[in-house]
């Protein structure tokens, strides 16, 4: 359990830092480039997501495996080969990927982005440039990966923390000092890329147990995860198709600037996926899988429950208050009332859908772990038949606020219908417990606070963004009490942690 703990942490400092440096470099960046040149660095990180259908349940596949083959010493030749053996493919497919994009840069520019006042020219460079960070991006989920399964999540982040310093801070002084231009972003995040592709992928080989012979293309050594990989290729790509199809229809119906307020209220919206739910998964899906392949249940179901509740006293308090005042952190953090007035009610209705998501991710944890895949893409498979209508429909009478109200929608009938599912068949009769002592009065606590304060403060002081973030962060710390209060795991935690740290007082 300290290695989990260490583990948590470090996945935390890694996303928390990433997070931190997203936020502060997004204002600098719209001030530099304008918020059109902005919508196409919102392109690009839509680009990325959909590119993404074709990683074809590697990366999880990825992460399951080495986790077993950590418990498994005797197979180090084995595990070496199987690195290899999906590297090889993976490497293949970035860049195939990358070449299609950069000869398809024209026919992207001049026909599907609504470039605006940002010259022709300029966009299908742009483009043609996302193309070729496009196919270093892609082998790296591929090794942060196996090093997730080997549980070497301090020196994944120590990697990850150096580059998104180094992409971040570094594209602010190409900006400020080289050329305020969005071809001059792209072009130095390749720099970073390539940099954090190379060390990454050092470090992983590294961690693998050494063996007698070099690590060879072997692709017979796939046979016994052919399934599992089979069933996370389809879950990728649904769940793919589910979260980027509102941004693929967005660029195409909405300017790039209004496609821009979107993609930056999904920053805030969708900002607790990789702030505080990623971190959580990848710490506990390598831990259940290695539970589970050890067969055992009680420490399985334990922590189970224990890191639901921990999920729930993270991420619903940020998503409560966030919620409620939404328009009041969008001026803290821009400093501009129109990029306030247009995000708001986008990001108060993604937070909501992205926290559904978030809580949903151990249940998927535990299917994943037991090799389970078919629930989670039967699911997907039926939102995708409704998915684009009900965009499309939302979009042309809410605009970008109603495409945003379908994520929340979708989110909500999944967790209905999921976790009595996953429940049926995974550690049976536990369903209840998750719904109501794991999340619903822990929800319940933070509402309470987090209500209270949006009733009887009504609105902040726009003049004073001084008070009006410590009165947020006030209300913030105190609905994060409530919840961990509300939660037995935690509130054990708390009960037992302060005597002991008042006697050593």
């Amino acid at each position: 359990m300290n290695r989990v703990k260490t583990n948590f942490f470090a996945n935390l400092a890694g996303s928390g830092w990433t997070a931190m440096v997203g936020l502060a470099c997004t204002p600098l960046y719209i001030r530099f480039l304008g918020m059109e040149a902005y919508g196409l660095i919102g392109f690009y990180f839509m680009l990325q997501g959909v590119m993404q259908i074709l990683d074809l349940g590697l990366s999880p596949t990825m992460n399951r495996e080495m986790a077993r083959y950590s418990v498994l010493p005797d197979k180090a030749a084995e595990a070496r080969d199987f690195v290899r053996t999906l590297e090889v493919g993976y490497w293949a497919i970035g860049i195939f990927v990358g070449c299609a994009v950069w000869l398809g840069a024209p026919y992207i520019a001049d026909h599907w982005i609504r470039g605006g006042g940002i010259p022709p020219a300029e966009v299908r460079r742009a483009v043609a440039v996302m193309g070729a960070l496009t196919a270093l991006q892609w082998p790296l989920t591929f090794y942060q990966g196996g090093l997730l399964g080997l549980q070497r999540q301090v020196l994944l982040n120590g990697i990850t923390i150096a580059t998104a310093t180094l992409s971040g801070g570094g594209a602010l002084l190409v900006l400020w000092l080289v050329s305020p231009t969005v071809s001059a972003f792209f072009t130095w995040q390749i720099a970073a890329s390539l940099l954090q592709v190379g060390v990454t992928t050092i470090a992983l080989w590294r961690c693998l147990p050494g063996s007698g012979h070099a690590a060879r293309f072997d692709p017979a050594i796939t046979r016994n995860i052919w399934r599992f990989a089979a069933g996370m290729s389809g879950i990728t790509i649904t769940a793919l198709v589910l979260m980027q199809t509102d941004k693929v229809i967005l660029s195409k119906m909405l300017t790039l600037k209004t496609f821009g307020y979107y993609i930056l209220a999904g920053m805030v919206g969708n900002g607790l996926s990789g702030l505080l739910i990623a971190p959580m998964f990848n710490t506990v899906f390598p831990r259940f899988s290695s539970l589970v392949a050890s067969g055992d249940r009680k420490s399985l179901l334990e922590m189970y429950h224990g890191s639901t509740q921990v999920m729930s006293v993270m991420i619903l308090p940020a998503t409560v208050v966030v919620a409620l005042f939404s328009h009041e952190i969008m001026f803290l953090w821009t400093g501009s009332p129109e990029i306030a007035h247009n995000t708001a009610p986008i990001v108060s209705i993604l937070v909501g859908g992205t926290a559904l998501n978030g809580l949903m991710n151990l249940p998927y944890a535990l299917q994943l772990s037991h090799g389970w895949t078919r629930i989670g893409l039967a699911i997907n498979a039926f939102f995708i038949l409704s998915l684009v209508p009900a965009i499309i429909l939302m979009t042309m009478h809410f605009g970008a606020a109603g495409a945003a109200s379908v994520w929340l929608g979708l989110n909500g009938i999944y967790m209905i219908v999921g976790v009595p599912l996953t429940h049926r068949r995974l550690l049976k009769g536990e369903a209840f417990r998750w719904f109501t002592k794991d999340v619903g009065i822990p929800l319940a606590g933070c509402v309470l606070v987090a209500g209270s304060a949006r009733w009887g403060f009504g609105h902040f002081n726009a003049h004073s963004r001084f008070a009006s973030a410590s009165l947020l962060l006030l209300v913030l710390a105190l609905a994060f009490a409530a919840a961990a209060m509300c939660a037995p795991a935690t509130r054990e935690f708390l009960l037992h942690s302060f005597p002991k740290g008042k006697a050593q007082a």
